[in-house]
């Protein structure tokens, strides 16, 4: 019989969150699954793109809703780097009660959708609502389900491309874990060299499989404590994973441990107030030595304070100064930094995250697989009302 994290299997089957830990277990695999699709499809990918980049004016918004609109939010910063200004994150949510403060006629655009069903009303609504308005429009859609009212708006369209994400990562459970890391690392090697990149994710995958191996236990450790309130930290890309690990956290207590997310140097700027001796802290750390001295000025703030339950730091290498600063800290390698930018980051640091929300759902006496049994909020959403746009 299989174990996840500790807990036999059927253990987990009957406190309802097999699915969930074996979901968050597999997502290295996965990430070896969605490189070999990227590899496979590239040229078909470069093709779509190269003939939209060439434009002079073009918009690529990256869109979804909830845990979807994060994989835009985590990626943008990286991707304005390297290729500067062209891209903007834009959650379908936004863009269906308000199409006309971000859809425009005019400039051509590139609408890039993730989506794990590819049925919330909104994704759906956002592809119609660009057609309509924009005279210039064309599609990726990133999808974990072929099924999917989404990934069939694609058929017959030229203007538009699909690609699908490995097949378990369709999450049976009600939290996105293996969609969320899958679409994150395929919208970052649609625009990556493959050659030069691949090694990096190998590293990354090694590194997640050491992480869900040695630190579940110390994670669980720590989900045992009780407290009332949790707040990620993180800057640039790290702040949509801080955004992205504050909403596991909610899914699956089902809200009763309240989670919420900001920058190291936000926090001064009202939401520290929240801050009391029932609040864990999370900071991710940056590799970038000049944004890290923000965030370690934060954690020495903090410490000198003490007025948290715990100060915790997630960090690619070991760093004495940051050692001294908190309780708990975890940390990727002691061989030095990995990987070339903060949102490669990103997939190792999820991990911790998940399992941390995932153990906090069980000790709180959650189901991890349905943590919201009286069906208020479900795994694709319901109750959307999609209004006509007649302008």
């Amino acid at each position: 019989m299989e174990k996840f994290f500790g807990y036999d299997e059927e253990y987990l089957k009957k406190i309802t969150g097999y699915i969930t830990a074996k979901e968050i277990r597999q997502q290295p695999r996965l990430w070896k699954e969605t490189l070999d699709i990227v590899k496979r499809n590239k040229d078909s990918i470069d093709s779509f793109l190269n003939h939209i980049l060439k434009k002079d004016k073009i918009r690529i918004i990256f869109t979804g809703a909830g845990t979807s609109a994060f994989v835009g939010e985590s990626v943008v910063p990286y991707l304005n780097k390297k290729y500067p200004g062209k891209f903007e994150s834009i959650a379908t949510t936004d863009i269906v009660t308000n199409p006309e403060n971000y859809l425009f006629s005019a400039i051509p655009t590139l609408l890039i959708s993730f989506a794990r069903s590819g049925n919330s009303p909104e994704s759906i609504a956002t592809v119609d609502l660009a057609k309509q308005i924009v005279n210039e429009v064309y599609q990726i859609v990133i999808t974990c389900n072929p099924e999917g009212s989404l990934a069939k708006k694609t058929q017959n369209d030229p203007n538009s491309l699909l690609l699908l994400m490995p097949e378990d990562s369709n999450d049976q459970g009600f939290a996105m874990t293996g969609s969320f890391s899958s679409m994150t690392l395929a919208a970052l090697l649609l625009f990556e060299n493959l050659e030069e990149i691949e090694q990096e994710i190998k590293l990354i995958i090694g590194n997640g499989e050491k992480i869900l191996d040695k630190m579940a236990p110390l994670i669980k450790d720590l989900a045992e404590n009780d407290f009332e309130r949790i707040i990620y930290l993180g800057s640039s890309s790290l702040k949509g994973l801080a955004t992205e690990s504050a909403l596991k956290t909610l899914e699956l207590t089902n809200g009763e441990l309240i989670a919420t997310y900001e920058s190291s140097l936000g926090l001064r700027h009202g939401p520290k107030t929240m801050i009391n001796n029932q609040t864990l802290i999370v900071s991710y750390i940056s590799n970038n030595a000049y944004t890290r001295k923000y965030e370690i000025d934060l954690l020495k703030e903090l410490a000198s304070e003490k007025n948290y339950h715990k100060l915790i730091a997630v960090s690619s290498d070991k760093n004495e100064e940051i050692e001294s600063l908190v309780d708990n800290y975890f940390y990727i390698s002691d061989q030095g930094k990995v990987y070339k930018d903060d949102v490669y980051l990103i997939f190792n640091y999820v991990l911790i995250a998940q399992m941390f929300s995932f153990f906090k759902s069980i000790q709180l006496g959650h189901t991890p697989d349905n943590p919201c049994p009286d069906g208020s909020v479900n795994r694709v959403v319901k109750g959307v009302i999609i209004h006509p746009y007649n302008k």
